[in-house]
């Protein structure tokens, strides 16, 4: 996996103003974002097969922060799969700032909200944790938690990790970044390594905080992605 030039560099200006920014992490579980909800307006037609509902829960990487609606990672995915011929309803449960402990809050709840069982879970959490310095360790409960419930539920999930940047040291980056390939080895998940892979260091494809994807941005990371929802869908049939 490519290294990201920037990320490390720009921790501090994270740090500073980026959680001061966006960083919102609710007290108590939240209703799904409705705000961030993938719009059928701007959405690519369904093709004629069996729908697949996906729920892609997250922080602001799935929420859209700074995108104008229709252009989350969700939105971008869903027409992906849909052009592929994969008939993908993705469900938004993407809120900026939540933290891994956050995301484990309100997960039972965003389950119990949707219409019915999905036939995938995204998890996309951990970015926040790396800037709040929070124990590896208490992500990794806090992830395996979240995979636990769904494993109860019968629903497959898929990981897209996170990494944490080299400046915070090789004893906090070994201990975080192996979390998500331990937690998919051990639950036999789908993982999607570094979730910014391809497109963090690139200004071109980064807005100007250097941590969030612009629209460009999220369209690449989505054709990345896409593939390897399909195969998990496809390993859960």
């Amino acid at each position: 996996m490519r290294r990201w030039p920037l990320y490390g560099g720009g921790l501090a200006l994270l740090q500073a103003g980026l959680l001061a920014g966006c960083d919102r992490t609710p007290e108590v579980p939240a209703p799904l974002p409705t705000t961030n909800a993938v719009s059928p307006a701007a959405a690519t037609p369904a093709p004629q097969s069996p729908e697949r509902l996906i729920l892609a829960f997250g922080d602001s990487l799935y929420a859209g922060y700074g995108l104008d609606r229709g252009q989350s990672l969700p939105d971008a995915l869903q027409n992906r799969l849909r052009k592929d011929g994969v008939n993908a309803t993705l469900i938004n449960a993407g809120v900026s700032g939540d933290t891994s402990a956050a995301g484990r809050q309100r997960f039972a709840f965003a389950l119990d909200n949707m219409k019915r069982k999905p036939d995938l879970v995204l998890i996309g959490l951990g970015g926040n944790d790396v800037l709040r310095q929070i124990s590896p360790a208490e992500t990794r409960t806090n992830m395996t938690a979240m995979l636990d419930e769904a494993k109860r539920r019968g629903i497959p999930v898929m990981l897209t990790g996170m990494m944490a940047p080299p400046n915070l040291g090789p004893e906090f980056s070994s201990q975080f970044n192996t979390i998500w390939p331990d937690l998919a080895k051990r639950y036999d998940t789908t993982l999607y390594p570094f979730i910014l892979d391809g497109v963090i260091g690139n200004a071109q494809l980064m807005q100007a905080d250097h941590v969030h994807p612009n629209q460009n941005g999220v369209n690449k990371i989505a054709a990345r992605v896409a593939p390897v929802v399909e195969n998990a869908l496809k390993k859960a049939e």
